[in-house]
């Protein structure tokens, strides 16, 4: 032990320094190529996430595309319903209006038929038919309305369902 004592106390004090920086250098080395491998593992990660977010883009266009398309699509047939809905409607009020021209007819006819009865007789007859024409033309042209209404009503309801199965099918 004596060559133990031959050293200084002061080298043995920057032996253990040196040995004391030496391990902690060792440390901050292992330290930064931990930090330099967590970084590279974080770029991987943002890169995933991003390419993951760009793909779930893509999609959700391609889906709310797909869906426009579906609406479009079911908004043209039903349109084109609607016009053939009011095509019938035109028709059937012309009709109408040619059967309110017979009854108008039939009305000018009875009153110059009813000339020749009693005037009590005249009156009650008159209002009778009078009537009566009145409550057709109104019934008629409410039957119409309601028709027309109706239809459209259809029509409007089958083209929703229409547009919510096609963008439900996928």
């Amino acid at each position: 032990m004596n060559w133990l004592g031959a050293v200084p106390a002061w080298c043995w004090w920057l032996i253990a320094l040196v040995l004391v920086a030496g391990g902690q250098q060792y440390r901050v080395v292992i330290a930064q190529g931990e930090a330099g491998t967590a970084r590279g593992e974080l770029a991987d990660y943002r890169l995933q996430v991003s390419e993951r977010d760009r793909r779930a883009a893509a999609n959700a266009r391609t889906e709310e595309q797909r869906r426009q398309a579906v609406a479009d699509k079911e908004g043209e047939s039903a349109r084109q319903q609607l016009e053939l809905a009011q095509g019938r409607a035109d028709t059937a009020e012309s009709a109408a209006g040619g059967l309110r021209s017979e009854i108008d007819r039939l009305r000018a006819g009875h009153r110059a038929t009813c000339d020749t009865i009693t005037a009590q007789q005249r009156q009650a007859g008159t209002s009778a038919v009078v009537v009566l024409g009145g409550l057709l033309e109104d019934a008629d042209r409410m039957a119409g309305d309601l028709a027309t209404a109706l239809e459209r009503s259809r029509i409007a309801g089958l083209a929703c369902e229409a547009v919510v199965d096609g963008i439900e099918s996928r």
